[in-house]
């Protein structure tokens, strides 16, 4: 899979201040958010769905024979002296064309720890395998990925960590200046910051798919 650019960097800009305030808090230093430690998680654009088709080489509608999708991904995060540990659990929906035997499906996905939002430092493949009842055309399972990140690799630099927790005033000179506007703030925040990524391994032609359908 090619390193993607998820999106939820964004998000991780926006926290990027650490302070005992309540979050979310307005005070006289400005607007206090904290900010986590723990990988965010979320599925890429395109790789949310699966399509198979019978048979194969053919796409249009009336060879479609499974179609399943990700979802309700949620994720839960402890730490230890080392790591930042975090395991995703996610459902896999699927519908088939026929209601015919009883059938099982297996399905790969892919588990990514991703740095800066772009940079893939780990990749593993799993299998998720979906029962179709005799009868029945849907069919559903329960899945989960874990994660492991260095803490050492999400804790910001000192000097990093007070320029963006400095209190600024009304009337001092860089009052109104973004600290993530500084390319080595900025630079530092996305290096520790780091996102588990969820979705179907899936071939060119299903990428193809995806992206054209």
């Amino acid at each position: 899979m090619r390193p993607v650019k998820s999106g939820l960097l964004a998000l991780a800009a926006i926290a990027t201040l650490t302070a005992c305030n309540k979050e979310g808090s307005i005070e006289a230093g400005g607007i206090y958010v904290t900010r986590s430690t723990c990988p965010q998680v979320g599925i890429p654009a395109g790789t949310g769905d699966i399509t198979l088709f019978s048979p194969p080489g053919r796409t249009d509608a009336a060879a479609i024979d499974v179609v399943a999708t990700i979802t309700n991904l949620r994720a839960s995060c402890t730490e230890d002296a080392a790591f930042v540990n975090s395991v995703a659990t996610f459902d896999v929906v699927a519908t088939r064309r026929d209601a015919g035997q009883a059938r099982q499906v297996t399905l790969p996905y892919y588990n990514v720890i991703a740095q800066g939002g772009s940079d893939v430092v780990a990749k593993k493949i799993g299998y998720v395998a979906l029962d179709f009842p005799a009868g029945s055309v849907r069919a559903s399972t329960r899945a989960q990925a874990i994660g492991r990140v260095a803490r050492s690799a999400v804790v910001l630099p000192e000097d990093v960590r007070r320029e963006l927790t400095r209190d600024r005033r009304p009337g001092d000179p860089d009052a109104a200046v973004d600290p993530l506007s500084d390319p080595r703030i900025r630079e530092a925040v996305a290096k520790a910051t780091f996102e588990q990524l969820i979705g179907f391994q899936l071939t060119q032609e299903q990428l193809r798919y995806n992206a054209t359908r």
